[in-house]
């Protein structure tokens, strides 16, 4: 019987997509059990229903127990899968958003990289490392599976701060890999390739069909930003990317209104036009917030209710292949975040990287990618930097690491002098409170 603990399951929407690709094993499906953790007791509660209804509906012997006490939640567990939001949207998502656009600096998801990415890692890090360390008091043999972001800074955190089993996870590659196909024509089963750097940053090395390089092939599809391929929420434009590769040679594996603010090319205030140009949806983030709060009642209630249809499908996350490959040892690759340690040969050996692993019985192994283009390692480093830097602060309580964090990003040193970067994290920092560790606050 595996046990498997999802920290931050009042995430339902996720939760349920986790569970219900779990008991779709049906070599699997019989001995779970699934503990559902959060602090949240409303939400926690509907996560339980909607997680009771999967199982009902798969006619699977899995449980489900429910837990507002982490420690019970983590007692003899398997495997750990976190995914949690310290501080929420309000007030901690609109304060990363509202602070830093006073000083005109904008941003368009701001939970991985940039200024938002270090306040939300000072936030959610410490949090991590206190689960990881209740991990190796209760479960010490268990697996963390964590998807709560900043992915890099999160993982890097945990590896340098706790004694655990970990790995980060994120569905940036298999979602790519999708967009691709649908950009070329072709079922993503047909792709074949390798992509490697770190979380959000990671860049299809090699994307091939039948053994013919497709990169001649996609890089004909995009000749100007307003003929960039449109999907997703809102028909969002893909120029951003294709732009990238443009210039670069590779194509990365986060969405262009994500990958717009790890650089300092596409948001800028005295060029208005380049947002326009390149179609970047400023505040992308907190308007996808506000949409999913204005309907999370009427979803809830759909979600509760007997009578809808509950429909149990595979979503491919990797969180649930991981467990059926380790259970019942069936041979995967899987896309992880993990230190480094050579597995990218030019990229400082303790950052945090994400490459392919093979996941079996014998556990998770990462493969090693080897040195990337000079290029895509010179862009890299912008952010590992900045992220290297908030583990320092993390790990010594220096706050004026977190000031050079800032210093360092790619995005706010474009658009902010050194004064205005002292005074943004310092309002930034008071803002955020006791979410913050306390050798940082002050």
């Amino acid at each position: 019987m595996a046990i498997v603990t999802f920290v931050g399951a009042g995430s339902t929407v996720f939760t349920r997509n986790l569970i219900g690709d779990l008991v779709s094993y049906t070599d699997l499906s019989d001995d779970l059990t699934f503990r559902l953790f959060d602090i949240d007791a409303e939400r926690l509660a509907t996560s339980a229903i909607v997680a009771k209804r999967i199982v009902s509906t798969v006619g699977c012997g899995a449980t489900v127990e429910s837990f507002t006490d982490r420690t019970a939640a983590l007692d003899g567990a398997d495997y750990v899968v976190t995914m949690f939001q310290i501080g929420g949207f309000d007030p901690s998502t609109l304060i990363d958003f509202d602070i830093p656009e006073r000083y005109g600096l904008e941003q368009t998801i701001a939970d991985t990289l940039g200024i938002g990415g270090v306040m939300r890692g000072l936030r959610t890090a410490p949090v991590l490392v206190d689960v990881a360390h209740d991990m190796e008091r209760l479960c010490p043999e268990a697996l963390l599976l964590n998807y709560a972001n900043p992915m890099a800074i999160n993982t890097w955190a945990v590896d340098a701060m706790a004694d655990v089993s970990a790995v980060g996870l994120c569905h940036s590659v298999p979602l790519t890999a999708a967009d691709l196909a649908l950009d070329l024509g072709l079922d993503v089963d047909e792709l074949d390739y390798q992509v490697g750097g770190i979380n959000h940053m990671a860049f299809f090395l090699r994307l091939e069909h039948e053994g013919r390089d497709l990169y001649p092939r996609l890089k004909e599809l995009f000749v100007d930003p307003a003929d960039a391929p449109r999907r997703g929420r809102r028909e969002m434009a893909d120029a951003v990317r294709y732009e990238m590769m443009r210039r670069l040679g590779y194509f990365v594996t986060e969405s262009s209104e994500h990958f717009a603010e790890y650089t300092p090319y596409f948001i800028k205030r005295d060029r208005p036009d380049l947002v326009d140009r390149f179609q970047v949806p400023l505040r992308e983030y907190v308007t996808r917030c506000e949409l999913q709060i204005a309907d999370w009642d009427a979803q809830r209630e759909r979600l509760e209710d007997p009578s809808t249809e509950l429909r149990v499908r595979q979503s491919g996350e990797f969180a649930p292949q991981i467990i059926h490959s380790i259970e019942c040892d069936v041979d995967r690759t899987v896309y992880v975040n993990v230190p480094n340690r050579g597995l990218i040969g030019n990229l400082p050996d303790a950052c945090c990287v994400e490459v392919p692993a093979t996941v079996s019985a014998a556990g998770i192994v990462p493969r090693a990618v080897g040195d990337l283009p000079p290029q895509l390692v010179g862009l890299i480093r912008t952010n590992v930097s900045v992220q290297e830097l908030v583990i320092e602060a993390l790990v010594t309580g220096n706050r004026e690491h977190v000031h050079h964090a800032a210093m360092l990003d790619p995005h706010t040193a474009a658009e902010l002098d050194l004064d205005q970067i002292w005074s943004l994290v310092d309002e930034l920092l008071a803002a955020h409170g006791d979410m913050i560790p306390e050798p940082l606050r002050s």
